[in-house]
């Protein structure tokens, strides 16, 4: 038992290293903060061009779209990104290859979400709104996206969720996020401590985005069966 708290838990190392994590912690939580905003509206704009769009080539373009990226790794997407484009004479920032190869990643899995919620709000809805002179483009945002929305917002947590983990993959490049800055730790004192703490910090910043999600699924479910 001391063994597992001297290598894992040891609190003279966390209070050592607290400091470069928090720093880390700090990239992972605004990296997050540019990612996810981006991949929605890039996901939304996808959706409504295969639900709304009476182009049936629009509408395979985007289904190939979201299989590619959603069937393509992350990882290698980043390192093709980071590592190869400078093969082709093309030479991306650190930070814009993170943020490109998250967003296209992340668009599809948006995409598939918004594009559940707007089929699902019943096309009468939209009918109805066109009846009392709104536009088509009027009727989608007063109308059928807050709809929409509404119904897929655990789906829409969820990701964003996933999306704050799928940042530990950024230390590949050299981002100084969260993972990143507890490998960094670890290989200077010499002990696996440091990815503890930060598995940590990860819970304790994502433990209340769980419970909302939870609460809001739990809410989904009751409307369901009423």
């Amino acid at each position: 038992m001391d063994s597992i708290i001297e290598n894992f838990f040891n609190l003279e190392i966390y209070r050592q290293v607290l400091p470069y994590l928090l720093n880390g912690l700090w990239t992972t939580i605004w990296l997050s903060v540019i990612v996810i905003p981006l991949g929605a509206i890039a996901g939304l704009l996808l959706a409504l061009g295969q639900t709304q769009s009476g182009s049936r080539w629009m509408r395979w373009t985007v289904i190939a779209y979201v299989d590619f990226f959603r069937a393509f790794p992350p990882l290698v997407l980043l390192i093709f990104l980071y590592f190869g484009l400078p093969f082709l004479g093309g030479d991306v920032p650190k930070l814009a290859a993170v943020v490109i190869a998250f967003v296209l990643n992340n668009a599809s899995y948006f995409c598939e979400v918004f594009r559940a919620g707007i089929q699902a709000v019943h096309k009468g809805q939209m009918e109805a709104a066109r009846s009392t002179g709104l536009t088509r483009m009027q009727a989608l945002r007063y109308v059928v996206l807050p709809q929409a929305v509404r119904n897929v917002m655990p789906d829409l947590l969820g990701n964003c969720i996933e999306v704050v983990k799928l940042t530990t993959i950024a230390s590949v490049v050299g981002m100084p996020e969260l993972l990143r800055a507890a490998r960094d730790t670890q290989s200077l004192v010499y002990n696996p401590s440091p990815i503890v703490l930060a598995a940590l910090l990860y819970l304790v910043m994502l433990w209340p985005l769980t419970r909302v999600l939870a609460s809001l699924e739990k809410r989904r479910t009751g409307m369901a069966g009423h």
